[in-house]
């Protein structure tokens, strides 16, 4: 992959954002069938049906095109935390909710497989390491800020340390369990979930 520090563009008009969602499609196919490092630029253009300087107008290149779904994947997935975890204020509210975020999850990405092949692009090119840590923060300090009503006087930030680290290890888990055969990988969400659960409602 490109090594790149380049920010896609924000696009303005109304065509000018059609013309991206196409490109991002048309990149989310391609990497489906042949991974983020086969994608070229080139290739992306004509599936997308977008003039190859349009596309550079938007995507420098292709590590910013593989930054952009990942970050449309975590804000998806940040949703999906905040509205799960957010509202609880017990341990067996926190509990119920976080076995129910973690289905939901792993539903995404079954649904999604291109996610796996995203996540492992942006772990494997440098100048994207920076979209996985982001993550884990922002997620994990909602995970922190709930933990706070059931250990109310636990040290913040060895709440937020646990909270990042089982977060984190949570996507890993989801790239894993999509990676093997459905029961198998069934049977490793279900283990994630008992020791994150077991870590983060223990008495710190």
């Amino acid at each position: 992959m490109e090594i790149s520090t380049s920010t896609p563009r924000q696009p303005q008009q109304k065509r000018s954002r059609e013309r991206v969602e196409r490109i991002l499609a048309a990149a989310k196919e391609l990497i489906a069938r042949g991974g983020s490092d086969t994608m070229k630029m080139g290739e992306l253009a004509e599936r997308a049906g977008v003039p190859i300087g349009s596309l550079y107008q938007f995507f420098p290149d292709k590590s910013s095109v593989v930054r952009t779904l990942a970050e449309r994947y975590n804000d998806e997935g940040r949703a999906c935390i905040r509205e799960a975890i957010e509202p609880v204020r017990d341990a067996a509210a926190f509990s119920e909710a976080f076995k129910g975020l973690i289905d939901t999850y792993y539903g995404l990405f079954l649904a999604e497989p291109v996610m796996r092949d995203i996540w492992s692009g942006t772990q494997a090119d440098k100048t994207l390491q920076d979209v996985d840590l982001t993550d884990a923060k922002e997620n994990g300090a909602i995970v922190a800020a709930a933990l706070r009503h059931i250990h109310p006087d636990a040290d913040p930030e060895s709440l937020l340390n646990r909270a990042m680290l089982v977060m984190y290890l949570g996507t890993s888990t989801m790239r894993l369990a999509i990676s093997v055969g459905r029961k198998q990988g069934d049977a490793m969400v279900e283990t994630y979930k008992r020791l994150a659960l077991r870590e983060l409602l223990a008495e710190a």
